[in-house]
């Protein structure tokens, strides 16, 4: 089932954010001083039995346990945010990489506590995974890219045997390439001599469809300990733009964040056939509000920390 039915009425979408990297001292400050993020702070820590505030002082890697827990703390904040101060009501959800995990706590198919806990779960998981496999795999963000120059470059590097797996199509030359890392320094030359230019690289990799056994050992040892329920709210997957209304497509959307590639531009399409206007994006967020697509298709409302611009640290 696909978002394709256009509507007469114009609607809303809630946008909750793949998560970038940033201080201690920004989400810190936010954390702190926001009451919403208080509240859903609290509720995390009774959650885990611990402060996700302390450990996220002490955290030196910007993916590990504690920051996903107050990215995702921050995240909802921001949604209570939105519904008590804009009137937020939404039509459709969206949570592009890991924004499925504020997703599925919002719109019911999993209470935020439970959300909180297997995100540590996940996150456990995924650091064992990549300890023992594709320990050296990294996934690298770049722009303003023809597609048939990476062709091109990709076609190279399968030439000479070297792996690499598309992990996300974010927009018109804007893409995310999981390789191994000591092709990362020649892969970003030839990103640069094509015009392009490199943003960020995220270690380990994420979304590349040769991690499969990274979403076998989440579907058999974590997911069945929590119980999913039909959501309250369709979701758009960000993989390929379809609608998710049952327990069983939730639970496969979370899956195929693993083995997958995120599509944002079938997310824009699939919300433009739905008849959304007006997008909410709720978190910290420093990309999916400033992609052209986004902006030129629909209203765009951030609601969430401040987001003062850095070069991302390297995972």
């Amino acid at each position: 089932m696909t978002a394709s039915e256009p509507s007469e009425q114009a609607k809303k979408a809630i946008v909750f954010p793949g998560m970038g990297p940033s201080s201690f001292a920004e989400v810190g400050r936010f954390l702190t001083l926001d009451p919403f993020a208080r509240k859903r702070l609290a509720e995390a820590d009774e959650a885990l039995g611990y402060s996700v505030f302390d450990q996220l002082r002490d955290s030196e890697d910007d993916y590990s346990e504690a920051p996903q827990i107050a990215f995702l703390v921050n995240s909802m904040a921001s949604a209570d945010r939105a519904e008590e101060e804009h009137g937020l009501v939404p039509d459709l959800c969206v949570g592009p990489s890991f924004g499925q995990k504020a997703a599925a706590a919002y719109v019911g198919s999993l209470p935020f506590p439970e959300v909180v806990r297997l995100t540590a779960e996940l996150a456990r998981c995924e650091h064992a995974y990549f300890e023992e496999e594709y320990h050296d795999a990294v996934t690298h963000t770049f722009v303003r890219t023809p597609q048939e120059k990476l062709t091109e470059i990709l076609g190279e590097l399968g030439g000479r045997g070297e792996w690499f797996d598309y992990s996300g199509y974010l927009d018109d030359g804007f893409f995310m390439v999981s390789l191994r890392e000591k092709e990362l320094d020649g892969f970003k030359q030839s990103i640069s001599k094509a015009g392009g230019y490199s943003m960020y690289t995220m270690v380990p990799a994420v979304h590349a469809p040769a991690f499969a056994e990274l979403r076998r050992r989440a579907a058999e040892e974590i997911l069945p300990r929590y119980e999913i329920l039909d959501p309250k709210l369709p979701v758009v997957t960000d993989q390929d733009g379809s609608l998710v209304t049952t327990a069983d497509a939730l639970r496969t959307m979370l899956l195929d964040t693993f083995d997958l590639p995120i599509h944002w531009p079938k997310v824009v399409d699939a919300l433009k056939a739905a008849g959304v206007s007006t997008m909410y994006i709720t978190g910290p967020d420093n990309l999916f509000h400033r992609l052209d697509r986004t902006k030129s298709n629909f209203e765009v409302v951030t609601v969430g920390p401040g987001k003062r611009q850095r070069p991302p640290r390297k995972r």
